[in-house]
């Protein structure tokens, strides 16, 4: 699937799980998504903070790599151990909130000038994709069958080679225009990953549906809307990234 963290051997090994209280629902998944994002909003609202009341990037920098790196370390244990979700899953979001809060933050201050709406404007495109994709989803403009997790799979393998090569390239010293500047080449590259993102909402919505009706057990809930998440806040960021690209070539 598009994103690993909702993926079909997580849902059959929930599915297998005995003795849980409660079934996964919708509804349910809704509400704590929602909560979540109430965290990440939490998070960013303080480190947002902090920057602007010094107006340097160092009073953030310490919170937004805790918020990255602990985020990224939960992340990885809600992913291998689902059942963690509901401890760790808000625990998350408020760390990565501190790393978007922040990170948000510069750009900001960066693009005062040149983009002074850049982070309304980030926000706004990503809630609208992800109401987009829910309204494609349940109109079954496009089906989230074979073909597409395929297409999708091989698209988010593609991508993350390309990340993975850029940094590897960069600690030599290698710098890729690629995806960093902003060049005409460059912010394709950048719409085509924030399409790749959206899109993966898609599965995003499919496996939420799909494990409710199955009767995953009640914590599901929590790692669906985790899920969720993981992919909102990288659309977020791909979006951010795109806006600062056609900024600069203003």
């Amino acid at each position: 699937m598009a994103n690993p963290v909702l993926s079909e051997k997580i849902f059959r090994r929930s599915a297998l799980t005995e003795g849980e209280s409660g079934i996964m629902t919708v509804k349910g998944t809704a509400t704590k998504a929602l909560l979540l994002l109430a965290m990440v909003i939490a998070g960013a609202a303080y480190t947002w903070k902090v920057f602007y009341e010094s107006i340097d990037p160092g009073s953030v920098t310490p919170w937004m790599w805790g918020g990255l790196l602990g985020g990224f370390v939960l992340a990885m244990i809600i992913s291998f151990a689902p059942k963690t979700a509901p401890f760790l899953s808000p625990i998350y979001a408020l760390l990565e909130g501190l790393f978007l809060g922040a990170i948000s933050a510069m750009y900001n201050n960066a693009f005062a000038a040149t983009a002074p709406n850049i982070i309304s404007n980030a926000v706004i495109i990503t809630l609208l994709c992800s109401l987009i994709m829910f309204t494609v989803y349940r109109f079954g403009w496009i089906k989230v069958n074979g073909t597409f997790m395929k297409v999708m799979t091989i698209s988010l393998i593609t991508i993350l080679v390309f990340y993975i090569g850029s940094m590897l390239l960069s600690l030599f010293g290698v710098n890729l225009t690629l995806l960093h500047g902003s060049t005409p080449l460059s912010i394709g590259i950048s719409i085509v990953i924030v399409a790749v993102a959206a899109f993966s909402l898609l599965m995003d919505y499919n496996f939420i549906e799909q494990a409710a009706e199955a009767g995953a057990p009640k914590y599901m809930e929590w790692y669906g809307a985790f899920g969720l998440m993981v992919t909102l806040i990288w659309l977020y960021l791909e979006i951010l990234k795109l806006l600062a690209k056609t900024a600069n070539r203003n």
